[in-house]
């Protein structure tokens, strides 16, 4: 898939594709305007706040709700959808996965597009 396209604003995938002036994820349906996608990646990446999927900042400590089944690589777990964690992590330089939690099935790093502030 190409590089350049961005990932989809409502559920993080990078199966998206332009069509004439607006990007569509074929995932989730979700379409967005080109120019808006350009402007909000530039913001996204020089403030270094990390956000959940609504654009709400997180923090250490914070309680979030995953928004959808996630299957955990290597595994047959699946982290089921309205699962909340609790004292989550934001740790630094850990790749294009923002978030490290605990939950009973084991510790995890997730990305913040799946997870919604509670």
């Amino acid at each position: 898939m190409n590089s350049t396209l961005p990932a989809c604003q409502q559920c993080g995938l990078e199966n998206t594709y332009p069509d004439a002036t607006n990007y569509i994820c074929p995932d989730c349906g979700f379409e967005w305007p080109m120019e808006e996608a350009a402007e909000s990646a530039d913001a996204d990446a020089s403030d270094g706040i990390v956000r959940d999927s609504n654009g709400n900042p997180l923090a250490d400590g914070d309680s979030v709700i995953l928004i959808k089944d996630l299957k955990v690589k290597g595994s047959s777990t699946v982290l089921k959808k309205g699962t909340k964690v609790k004292s989550i992590r934001l740790p630094q330089g850990a790749g294009d996965h923002e978030v490290d939690c605990k939950m009973d099935a084991g510790s995890f790093m997730l990305k913040a597009c799946f997870l919604k502030k509670a």
